[in-house]
């Protein structure tokens, strides 16, 4: 995956403009310069407004942290060695999005319009007749980036709605072999949701990972408040998380309400899930010191 795609984030700029350099040169001296600098362009073409670009980047960030299924990797770590190794390591992911812009830089100029925009890569495979060796390493490279994320979403996804949602949230009683069975029906099941309306919606992909972030950001307080605000309970904790769901929800479905326009209707929800956690933290029993600390410890 690593290789193909700095070999084509380096080839096609060179096919297409002689080099990485002109390439960006050509597009600076374009009408569509306003790609190279912030706060940029939409996925219409129009140019981003400030709060859009920056609630964005904030509701991403944080988010980002937040994915559900980076917390069962961690609580399933060997050992603390691993944990740390894997955290020193994770930032070299960054390497891999390097070529990812190239390659969407380099079809700026050579094809414009094309529709969705996030579909430029195998645009750019058929329309430049590229060795059917070369296209299939590239789908290869692909499908394996897409597992990698795709199969641990789909496993936290069934083992939340089975281990969380039934046992623990309705307090059924289930065997492990039961629960296992329920999950794996769980994951067939979301993976057929998931590939219809992968087919269905003409949503760009970005757009969908902010329309994500705005409700998987909702759980930064709760983390937050665990390991820096002993005071938090429980009550507080399920209200702030709710709260924050429903005004994100809100904003996502209706725009013009947003008192700042393009304001990321998360960050109307962080503000409210905050508010709403520290209030009902206060009014409600604290937990047992000890128990807090014995956590704490651990």
């Amino acid at each position: 995956m690593m290789i193909i795609a700095w070999f084509l984030g380096l080839y096609l700029p060179i096919k297409l403009y002689g080099g990485v350099g002109p390439m960006f040169e050509q597009i600076a001296a374009s009408d569509r310069a306003q790609m190279l600098v912030a706060p940029g362009l939409s996925a219409s073409g129009e140019p981003w407004t400030w709060p859009a670009f920056s609630s964005s980047v904030l509701v991403s960030g944080l988010g980002f942290m937040m994915w559900p299924h980076l917390f069962m990797r961690s609580f399933a770590a060997k050992s603390d060695r691993a944990l740390r190794r894997t955290v020193v390591m994770y930032p070299t992911f960054q390497i891999f999005l390097i070529p990812i812009l190239l390659i969407g830089f380099s079809g700026v100029m050579k094809y414009p319009g094309v529709s969705p925009a996030d579909s430029i890569v195998p645009f750019l495979l058929r329309e430049l007749s590229l060795s059917p060796v070369l296209v299939g390493l590239v789908c290869a490279g692909t499908l394996a980036a897409s597992m990698s994320t795709g199969d641990a979403l789909l496993h936290s996804a069934g083992s939340i709605m089975v281990r969380d949602g039934l046992v623990s949230g309705l307090g059924m009683r289930m065997s492990d072999a039961s629960q296992r069975f329920w999950i794996r029906a769980m994951v067939v099941a979301l993976a057929i949701i998931a590939f219809m309306l992968a087919i269905s919606i003409e949503q760009g992909l970005v757009d969908m990972l902010l329309m994500a972030y705005g409700g998987i950001v909702q759980i930064f307080p709760l983390v937050f408040a665990a390991f820096y605000w002993p005071r938090t309970t429980k009550a507080g904790a399920l209200a702030g998380l709710v709260t924050g769901i429903l005004v994100n929800t809100i904003f996502r479905f209706n725009p013009e309400l947003s008192p700042i326009a393009g304001l990321h209707e998360g960050v109307y929800g962080l503000t409210a899930n905050s508010v709403v956690l520290v209030a009902v933290s206060l009014l409600t029993p604290p937990d047992a010191r000890d128990r807090v600390n014995d956590y704490l410890d651990a």
